[in-house]
């Protein structure tokens, strides 16, 4: 296959263009005719994991986050930005990036699903589509408490500890979840009268206004609620190019990755 497949496959997924203003997804170095025989995904495209794409003779490495998110005025090895495209150009590794445009889509469904949330709706919607959004809004399975929902929710995404927000004893049972940075979601969590709020990276002031207005939050971290991307898209790769190219063989592996925190 070729890299341009690859590309085609991934954007039927997520379009382009329901990326935010600020983002940088697509190809970002790399040749669309490039024979495309090993793919690796992964959350952010990390010194390690572009050294695990070389040892692992990757062709294409697919990642959540950009390695370039604004004009560079000099690519050199001293920099650390600089150093990993030089890698991936020396190594002849496309890299391809998919950001606000897959949150908009497909993480936001899984998300849900991982919770088994019913009656969804989009929490922050698209100004280009109306399809497609940030984040979703639906209601759990049975009603729980929030520290039971907190637990829930830190075995379903598989993350070592979570923080909340709230009295650990308040049931709750309509949930608005948004993995990644969460701060802005706060408003529209508000506006569709949601009892928890389920996101990353909430910070000191943002936590007290959500508890000043009754806005549970579970806290699941950046990583905790996005590291699902990289299962998601190794499935789906891998099911569409053996239900639509079925004379083709292209391996597909998921970086090994870790929160960039841990806990004393």
């Amino acid at each position: 296959m070729k890299c341009k497949d690859i590309i085609r496959i991934i954007e039927e997924l997520a379009p382009p263009k329901l990326a935010k203003d600020w983002d940088n997804v697509g190809l970002l170095v790399g040749d669309k005719e490039k024979d495309i025989k090993t793919i690796m995904i992964a959350l952010d495209p990390t010194q390690d994991v572009i050294k695990q794409g070389i040892d692992g003779d990757v062709d294409m490495l697919i990642t959540h986050h950009p390695l370039i998110y604004s004009p560079m005025k000099r690519i050199t090895y001293d920099n650390f930005i600089g150093r990993r495209i030089i890698d991936l150009i020396r190594s002849d590794m496309a890299y391809y990036a998919m950001h606000t445009n897959f949150d908009a889509t497909a993480m936001a469904e899984e998300a849900a699903e991982r919770l088994k949330l019913s009656n969804l709706k989009i929490l922050e919607l698209e100004e280009q589509d109306m399809e497609f959004g940030i984040g979703r809004i639906g209601t759990l399975e049975e009603t729980m408490t929030l520290e039971q929902c907190a637990l829930f929710v830190k075995e379903k995404f598989h993350t070592e500890y979570v923080r909340i927000v709230g009295e650990k004893q308040k049931e709750v049972s309509r949930v608005a979840i948004s993995p990644g940075a969460g701060k802005s979601l706060i408003k529209p969590a508000l506006m569709n009268k949601v009892d928890v709020l389920i996101a990353g990276d909430i910070d000191h002031h943002s936590a007290i206004d959500a508890a000043e207005q009754g806005l549970c939050i579970i806290d699941a971290g950046h990583f905790g609620t996005e590291h699902i991307m990289t299962q998601y898209m190794n499935q789906y790769l891998s099911d569409y190019i053996a239900s639509h190219f079925t004379r083709e063989t292209v391996k597909i592996l998921s970086a090994y990755e870790k929160s960039p925190f841990s806990i004393c």
